[in-house]
């Protein structure tokens, strides 16, 4: 047990079980996203993976509580679809990182978030979710009796209770087969990556992608996650600080070759549930996410596709389950089907619109 009152908040940090399990809660979703990043697309896994060890323990210490670091799951669905290049994931996330910092800095987010309503800020994520989707499905048409029993997984993790670390099950048991075909992969030390996309990266693309990642995570990375860390650790850390902490982040990580990363309300919420009280888990996943980045190169270029795609359609539909409680449904549903049969970029602008002439208007009915 260790006090790290000089890293920030006073708080103490604890090395046990629950904080294990509570680790263990927040890297539900952010592993099987991360290895499908790693799988499809020319970014480095072992880089990905560096930069969540190295943020989970940044923010565990500064804050002192168990804080999450997650991908930004609008620009991840992006690029793992293919919308998106690596570079301009990249350009998407430094944009996202400058305007966090500024917004954080200047305490301007309250002015922000009465322009993105919580239906909206649903809506994206519908959207994102049904992206997600769409590129799951397709994988798995490629082997169709293998992502039946990727399925199957699921299906059991699901019935034993384990709803949603069903996609992490799915994700050891493909695993379990990248390393049978592949054999055990020799550990490999990252080298250091410094770069910047070029000024091609700033695409419209990239722009439209940094407008939907911010409406989600104006709404569940500073907001949400401020309130949850009060209601569940009785901690006073503000959205504005939460948005300049994202904002430095996302500054230093992505020039080393990290992808764009957030707090999360879901982390939070999935730590707390799981056991973690205190900044210890923050310690325990960052160890896990390091470990991983040495071993679990080899494994993945071997990775089943397939399960692969029934990961991403687990993600899916955790997602969309999640965005569809919300306080107006015609405009969540409407921003998210506007956002799969366009892209997410229109269905924000489009939905920001709508949600501000509605709020205007029309009075706020719950499921209208």
């Amino acid at each position: 047990m260790v006090n790290p009152s000089e890293y920030g908040r006073a708080k103490t940090i604890e090395i046990s079980f629950g904080e294990l399990t509570g680790a263990l809660g927040d890297s539900v979703t952010v592993f099987p996203v991360v290895v499908a990043i790693g799988a499809l697309t020319e970014l480095s896994l072992a880089h990905l993976l560096l930069g969540f060890a190295a943020f989970q323990v940044v923010w565990g210490l500064y804050y002192g509580l168990p804080v999450s670091v997650e991908p930004m799951k609008a620009l991840a669905a992006l690029v793992i679809a293919g919308s998106l290049t690596a570079g301009e994931l990249a350009a998407a996330g430094l944009l996202a990182g400058v305007v966090l910092l500024v917004v954080g800095t200047t305490g301007t987010l309250g002015h922000v978030t009465r322009f993105v309503g919580q239906p909206l800020v649903r809506g994206v994520q519908v959207a994102v979710g049904l992206i997600l989707l769409e590129t799951g499905v397709h994988l798995s048409l490629g082997n169709v009796p293998l992502a039946l029993l990727a399925a199957g997984v699921a299906a059991v993790a699901v019935l034993a209770g384990y709803r949603r670390a069903s996609a992490l099950v799915v994700l050891c048991v493909g695993v379990g087969v990248a390393v049978l075909q592949s054999g055990v992969p020799a550990p490999a030390v990252p080298s250091l990556a410094v770069g910047l996309p070029g000024p091609e990266a700033v695409s419209i693309a990239a722009l439209e992608g940094t407008l939907a990642q911010l409406a989600m995570t104006v709404g569940n990375a500073a907001v949400a996650t401020s309130l949850l860390l009060s209601d569940y650790y009785d901690a006073d850390v503000s959205a504005d600080e939460l948005a300049t902490s994202m904002g430095a982040m996302n500054l230093v990580a992505i020039p080393l070759g990290a992808m764009p990363m957030c707090h999360g309300s879901g982390g939070v919420a999935g730590k707390y549930a799981f056991g973690a009280r205190t900044a210890g888990s923050n310690l325990i996943l960052g160890a896990i996410y390091a470990v991983a980045a040495v071993i679990g190169v080899g494994v993945v270029a071997a990775f089943p596709l397939p399960m692969l795609g029934v990961v991403l359609a687990l993600i899916a539909v955790e997602l969309v389950r999640a965005g569809l409680d919300t306080e107006w449904l015609s405009l969540t549903v409407g921003v998210g089907l506007l956002g799969l049969v366009t892209n997410v970029g229109v269905a924000f602008l489009a939905g920001t619109i709508g949600y501000l002439l509605l709020d205007r208007y029309v009075p706020l009915d719950r499921g209208r």
